[in-house]
């Protein structure tokens, strides 16, 4: 099993990150290249169950909510049906930790992942990269 890993702080406090990435479906609110985000079916945007459709120019991406607590402040998604990656058994999970001494947000984004053994550095290097390309998207969204 493969693990992409990526975290990073913002200057800022972990309910105000929390509220601007809780919603499964609101994607597009602060990642700049997606086109188009919601959930099928009408259904609120932490429905475990609930799925995600993400348009990024011609690519069309399903993944589904896995697990989703505003407690814990995270939430695990998969992707539905065959993904564009030749990655299989791909679930990520994204947490907001409080850093409580400076009213700061610590960040984590993971993966865990099946894939070819000689594609093992590659994918987790992907992944990685792309989450640390989304949380910066996230962090200027939160300065703007």
């Amino acid at each position: 099993m493969a693990r992409a890993y990526y975290s990073t702080v913002f200057d800022n406090p972990a309910t105000r990150v929390w509220a601007a990435v809780r919603d499964f479906g609101n994607y597009r609110l602060w990642l700049d290249e997606v086109n188009e985000s919601e959930v099928e079916e009408g259904r609120p945007g932490d429905a475990v169950g609930a799925v995600r459709r993400v348009r990024i120019g011609d690519t069309l991406i399903r993944q589904r909510l896995l697990a989703h607590s505003d407690l814990e402040r995270c939430y695990s998604y998969e992707f539905c049906g065959t993904p564009r990656f030749p990655v299989r058994h791909y679930i990520a999970t994204i947490r907001v930790t409080p850093i409580v001494d400076s009213d700061r947000a610590f960040i984590e984004w993971s993966a865990s992942f099946d894939c070819a053994a000689d594609e093992h550095e590659h994918w987790t290097g992907f992944f990685a990269k792309s989450f640390a390309t989304w949380l910066s998207a996230l962090r200027r969204h939160l300065s703007a």
